[in-house]
């Protein structure tokens, strides 16, 4: 089947795209892959302008049925594959079935970067997270551990410490690589923040919530909380397929329009660094919007 437009991914970024691609009257599928992207394993959400805390992947069933809402069509399924089709683009999905559109939208995410543990996957949103602006309000007066070493986990630790009454700051390296202004702010809190350097988390430990980290050297350490900013790995396999420019770590290169080096392919969200190492859901679905509205453009919408 023809479409105007195909969407891969259904995070923020992805959903967005489709609701205003939607509202702009483009025949829209989205490939759904794994539904959410990993706002739906977020846990509780609190910073999204206009909604209530709820859970991310209540969140993204919203912006779903907003999507079915305006017209766009949904297939489950992940996308292993994007070709020229004459010129238009061809969408090969893992089981076979192919989609054509005039442009595509790569909304598909990168993935933040675990630390692999057993436990770590059934305790994730129970006292387990990666977003510490997300949840870090969640643990005020308690105690908490940031696992990095560099200067998202410094800015974190920062944030948490607004909330939490401690913060561990767990670095696997000699020292924290962190921009001067944050690594100051930190030393200024005290005691409030104790950094432990050459250290790792060897073991999660808790059944329904967490309750301890064991440390490298055998050390217990009790924390109502632990976050993970340990980095990102963006998925590269379809924009290498494609030919698209890669910036230094791999992700996606747009103009301020998500336009890509390859006509008719736009990329939003995290599979971009548009906002640098600043990812969120509003940044991703604000980007999906300018990326919907590019496509829209792009095949002539407002020249009509």
């Amino acid at each position: 089947m023809q479409y105007d437009l195909i969407v891969v991914g259904s995070g923020a970024a992805g959903l967005a795209a489709a609701l205003y691609a939607g509202r702009y009257k483009l025949k829209t599928l989205v490939v759904t892959g794994e539904f959410g992207g990993e706002t739906s394993t977020a846990g509780s959400i609190e910073n999204y302008p206009g909604v209530q805390p709820l859970d991310g992947y209540e969140l993204m069933k919203i912006m779903k049925e907003q999507v079915k809402d305006s017209g766009a069509e949904m297939k489950d399924g992940k996308a292993v594959g994007i070709e020229k089709a004459g010129e238009d683009w061809k969408v090969i999905m893992e089981d076979g079935e192919a989609y054509e559109a005039t442009a595509v939208i790569l909304a598909i995410g990168s993935r933040r970067r675990h630390l692999n543990l057993s436990n770590e996957k059934e305790l994730t949103g129970k006292g387990v997270h990666y977003c510490w602006t997300c949840d870090g309000p969640l643990y005020g007066g308690k105690t908490v551990a940031m696992v990095g070493g560099g200067d998202s986990s410094v800015k974190g630790v920062n944030f948490l410490a607004e909330y939490a009454e401690k913060v561990y700051l767990i670095v696997r390296g000699d020292k924290v690589h962190a921009e001067p202004v944050n690594a100051e702010r930190m030393e200024k809190l005290g005691n409030k923040v104790e950094v432990l350097l050459e250290t790792e988390v060897k073991e999660i430990v808790g059944k329904n919530m967490l309750e301890k980290l064991v440390l490298s050297g055998g050390k217990d350490l009790v924390v109502d909380g632990m976050f993970i900013e340990i980095g990102f790995d963006p998925d590269t396999t379809l924009a290498k397929q494609l030919g698209l420019e890669l910036d230094e770590k791999n992700f996606v290169k747009v103009d301020n329009m998500m336009s890509t080096n390859v006509p008719g392919i736009f990329a939003a969200g995290d599979t971009t660094r548009h906002f640098g190492e600043f990812k969120q859901d509003i940044t991703a679905a604000a980007m999906g919007a300018v990326a919907a509205t590019a496509v829209y453009e792009y095949i002539g919408g407002f020249a009509k």
